[in-house]
């Protein structure tokens, strides 16, 4: 189970150390539930994109876990920033960001939005609606691209796919098509288009499709528009393993095999590439340390093990079905010899982050660790049941640096409006 952990985690004197630290020393220090990033597997993500793709423009996508101090890292190996609200654009702009290296996004981009993204000299604003090329120029955007929508079913969750016909997102290719030359009238530079096919992709399949069908889309600009796109925004989507017995394709396997493709089916010189992985950096770099309350025996076929967070710190097992490990982090050499339910301390019977996890004895005080949690678990929480949100510490060579202080029951009643 360790290779779902971060590189540096490990086992000593039967306790769980990443980063160089005792997962009991993080937890006292820091409280529980405490997200933990390690520095080092979330570096070696970035320089990976880096060196399968040098000569792309890749981009953080915020969405994953937006963190001032892992943009700054990020920043550091050549990442840019992709936004797709008001609030993941200030962000990017607080960790130093430059314009030039940010792309904003977003189906219903407010003025408010378009006016920040011009201000801010964003590398491009992504057009995602016909009536938004007026809005984009009229709040001063002079470059954008176009989402367009191809249709493409990803082996995905059905609410993370998001090329498929019917999405939200982007426009069809008539629209697209239609979009594009609104926008070349309206005075907006269109260098090209993006397109973003669905998150936590486990194969090639989609991927390659996507460069095939842009390939005979980029055909069509040239004849019904006599314009072609020079510049291709494909998205992320990389996966990761959540659970033992899955497989992820590697960064350089993802990114070798859409580039192969990419220059061998593209009609002419292959365009400048765009790319926005957010999980496949920070979601392995992540775990979650709980604590255990309650252990209950609810039926001949249950018994729970009670933690101190739950759907409010990662709701993905709620939204998506999505699955999950354990370890007990102080007594991870001990032989998992019982099937427990870990749930969460909210008023939800969903609230059930694992079924069927295999631990040893577990006990009131055992301190569990959830791998895989670095991406849309912190991103995505709440304060249901005013429940205030953990804390986050980045680790490396046996220090740890808080990256976001935890939540207070006093920060939550700060907006209360007074009566």
């Amino acid at each position: 189970m360790l290779s779902l952990f971060p590189e540096t985690a490990a086992v000593e004197d039967g306790e769980l150390v990443v980063g160089g630290l005792r997962a009991s020393a993080l937890a006292e220090e820091h409280g529980t539930p405490l997200v933990v990033y390690c520095e080092q597997t979330l570096l070696d993500a970035a320089r990976a994109y880096r060196q399968a793709a040098p000569n792309a423009l890749a981009l953080y996508s915020l969405k994953a876990f937006p963190s001032v101090a892992i943009l700054r890292l990020l920043a550091a190996e050549g990442f840019g920033a992709d936004v797709s609200t008001l609030g993941e654009l200030e962000f990017a702009l607080r960790a130093g960001i430059p314009g030039e290296r940010i792309v904003v996004h977003g189906n219903n981009k407010s003025g408010e939005e378009l006016r920040a993204a011009a201000e801010a000299d964003a590398r491009f604003v992504v057009l995602d609606a016909l009536d938004e090329v007026g809005q984009a120029a009229a709040a001063g955007v002079e470059r954008a691209l176009v989402r367009v929508t191809p249709g493409i079913e990803a082996d995905t969750h059905q609410a993370i796919r998001t090329a498929h016909h019917g999405s939200k997102f982007g426009l069809p290719p008539d629209q697209a098509l239609e979009a594009v030359q609104a926008a070349r009238t309206a005075g907006i530079d269109i260098p090209g288009v993006h397109l973003h096919i669905g998150s936590q992709l486990l194969g090639l399949d989609a991927g390659l499709e996507t460069i095939d069908w842009l390939g005979g889309f980029a055909t069509r600009c040239r004849k019904e528009l006599g314009w072609e796109p020079t510049v291709v925004d494909l998205g992320g989507g990389l996966g990761i393993r959540y659970v033992e017995g899955e497989r992820a394709p590697t960064v350089a396997e993802f990114v070798a095999a859409l580039l192969t493709r990419l220059e061998a089916t593209w009609p002419g010189r292959p365009p400048e590439l765009i790319l926005e992985p957010g999980r496949s950096l920070v979601g392995r770099a992540g775990l979650t340390l709980y604590r255990v309350g309650v252990v209950k025996r609810a039926s001949d076929a249950v018994t729970y093990v009670a933690i101190d967070g739950g759907m409010s710190d990662n709701p993905r097992p709620q939204l998506y079905g999505a699955r999950y490990e354990a370890l007990l982090a102080n007594r991870a050499d001990s032989e998992a010899i019982a099937s427990y339910d870990v749930c969460g301390k909210h008023c939800e019977s969903g609230d059930v982050l694992i079924e069927g996890a295999r631990l040893p004895e577990t006990r009131r005080g055992d301190l569990l660790a959830v791998p895989a949690t670095g991406a849309y678990t912190l991103s995505m929480g709440s304060n249901y049941n005013a429940v205030p949100r953990p804390a986050a510490v980045l680790v490396r060579d046996g220090m740890a640096r808080v990256i976001r202080r935890r939540e207070t029951v006093d920060d939550l009643l700060r907006h209360e409006a007074s009566s």
